[in-house]
C-alpha cells in the first residue's frame, strides 16, 4: 500500500465515532460498558477486514474491533506523533513497508510480539518480509499483511482504439522494458483516443524504482539518492515519457485521480497487487474492460504493510492475537479475494485459492497467477527510515514538472536540496 485504498463514509463515520469517544475521555482501545474488550485498529485505507472483524468478534463475544482510517502520509505521522507523546496511538497500528524502518528504530515504543509468539509463526511469511520488521536488537515489531508485486493494468477498449492489440500475453509483449513502454506510448497519444497513456509520473517513478536492488538506501543505511544511477535512470525515463505527454498529470490518490478513473482519462496504470482494489472500487463503470498484463521487466515491488501493537495499547495480548488471526494464511487468502491485496505467505502461492483466482473485473485475468509469479520473482529493496519521506519527495517533484512549475533539471536539483535536508 503503500499510498493505497479509498475511505469510505463508513470509514468516516467509524473515526469519527472514535474520535468522538477520545473526546470524552476515553483512550482509543478500552472497556466498553458492556464489559467488552475494545481494539481500536489504525489503518490508512481499505485493508479489506470489515467482514473479517465480525467472524472475530462472533468467535470472540468479549471483543468489539473499532477501525479508524485517515490517508497515509496524515497516518503515518500521527502516529509518530502519537508515539512521541505517549497517547492516542491504537491497539493496532499499520505501517506502510516505506515507513517500517522509521518505526523499527524505535523498538522500545512498540510490543515485542515474539513474546506473545510471533517467532513461532515465522515461517509463516516470505524471510525478508519477515526481517523487514524487525528491529535492530531483534525485536519483532509487526506482522506482515501483503506485499506489492508490479503488473501493468490497461483498458482493452483504449488499446483497441488505438490499434494496439489488447490480449494480455500479446501486450506484455510489447514493453520488454521501461524505454519500450515509453514508445508504445508514444504510438498510443499519436491515435488521439481521448486519454493519455498513464495516470501519473510518480506511479511509473515508483514502479521502475521498486525494480532496482538499490533503491533511496545503501545496505548500509545511508541516503543514496544522488548517487544511485537506478534512481537517475527511473526519474530520466519519467521525465522523458512527460515531456511525450504520455502522462494524464494527475496527482496520484488525488480526487481528481479518482475522476480519471471513472472518465477513462488514462489508458495504463502501473499495477501492484493492491491496486486492483483501488480500480474496482473507482472504475465501477468499466468493469470488464480492465486487463492485467507483464510489467516491463518482469518483477519489482511497490508497497505492502505490517500490523504492530504499540507499547501505549491496554490490551496488548489480545491485540496480537488479533493481528496474529487477521495475517494468518485464511485471512489473507480470503482479503486477496476481495481487495487483490497480496498475501505475503508463500505457502499460498501453490494453494489453488490463490493461484488460480481470476477476477471477473478484469476481464477474469489470471491474477493469482500473474502475482504470485511476480512474488516469487520479487528481490526485496532495503528501506531506511526516510524511505516514506523520501518519497513523498518524489511525489512532489515529478508534480512539479507535471505541473509546469518547473523544468525537469530544476525540479531535479530542488529534489536533491529536500533529500539532504531529510538526512541532516
Amino acid at each position: 500500500m503503500h499510498l493505497r485504498r479509498s475511505v469510505n463514509a463508513v470509514h468516516l463515520a467509524v473515526a469519527g465515532l472514535l474520535v468522538a469517544a477520545l473526546g470524552a475521555g476515553c483512550s482509543p482501545g478500552s472497556g466498553t460498558g458492556d464489559g467488552k474488550i475494545r481494539l481500536s485498529i489504525g489503518l490508512f485505507g481499505d485493508f479489506g477486514y470489515h467482514d473479517l472483524y465480525k467472524k472475530y468478534e462472533a468467535e470472540h463475544p468479549n471483543v468489539e474491533i473499532v477501525e479508524q482510517v485517515t490517508a497515509f502520509a496524515d497516518h503515518h505521522n500521527n502516529l509518530a506523533a502519537h508515539l512521541g507523546s505517549g497517547g492516542g496511538a491504537g491497539d493496532i497500528e499499520a505501517i506502510e513497508t516505506s515507513y517500517i524502518a522509521r518505526f523499527t528504530a524505535q523498538p522500545q515504543r512498540f510490543v515485542d510480539l515474539n513474546q506473545y509468539g510471533a517467532a513461532q509463526l515465522k515461517d509463516r511469511w516470505l524471510p525478508w518480509k519477515w526481517q523487514e520488521s524487525l528491529s535492530r536488537d531483534g525485536r519483532q515489531t509487526g506482522l506482515g499483511t501483503d506485499v506489492g508485486g508490479l503488473a501493468i493494468c490497461y483498458r482493452t477498449d483504449l488499446f483497441r482504439r488505438a490499434n494496439l492489440p489488447t490480449g494480455r500475453a500479446q501486450v506484455s509483449a510489447l514493453w520488454p522494458d521501461w524505454p519500450a513502454y515509453v514508445e508504445v506510448g508514444q504510438q498510443f497519444e499519436a491515435k488521439q483516443t481521448g486519454a493519455h497513456w498513464f495516470d501519473s509520473g510518480s506511479n511509473l517513478f515508483n514502479a521502475i524504482v521498486g525494480q532496482a536492488e538499490v533503491g533511496y538506501y545503501d545496505n548500509d543505511n545511508r541516503i543514496v539518492v544522488g548517487t544511485n544511477p537506478a534512481v537517475k535512470n527511473a526519474w530520466e525515463i519519467t521525465m522523458r515519457a512527460v515531456a511525450a505527454g504520455e502522462s494524464a498529470r494527475l496527482t496520484a490518490f488525488s480526487n481528481e485521480w479518482n475522476t480519471g478513473f471513472q472518465k477513462s482519462q488514462f489508458a495504463t496504470v502501473t499495477c501492484p497487487a493492491w491496486m486492483m482494489g483501488y480500480i474496482q472500487d473507482q472504475a465501477k463503470s468499466s468493469a470488464g474492460r480492465w486487463d492485467i498484463a507483464t510489467i516491463p521487466g518482469g518483477r519489482g515491488n511497490w508497497g505492502g504493510s505490517f500490523l504492530t501493537v504499540p507499547k501505549q495499547s491496554k490490551h496488548p495480548r489480545e491485540a496480537y492475537d488479533l493481528a496474529a488471526w487477521l495475517t494468518a494464511p485464511a485471512q489473507e487468502a480470503y482479503v486477496f479475494k476481495q481487495t487483490g491485496n497480496l498475501p505475503s505467505e508463500p505457502e499460498l502461492y501453490s494453494d489453488p485459492a490463490v493461484a488460480d483466482f481470476k477476477n471477473p473485473f478484469f476481464n477474469n485475468a489470471p491474477v493469482g497467477e500473474i502475482f504470485t509469479t511476480a512474488a516469487r520473482k520479487l528481490k526485496p529493496q532495503y528501506h531506511g527510515p526516510k524511505t516514506g519521506d523520501i518519497t513523498l519527495a518524489f511525489l512532489n517533484a515529478i508534480g512539479r514538472v507535471e505541473r509546469g512549475k518547473q523544468s525537469a533539471a530544476a525540479s531535479w536539483s530542488q529534489l536533491l536540496d529536500d533529500v539532504a535536508r531529510l538526512g541532516e
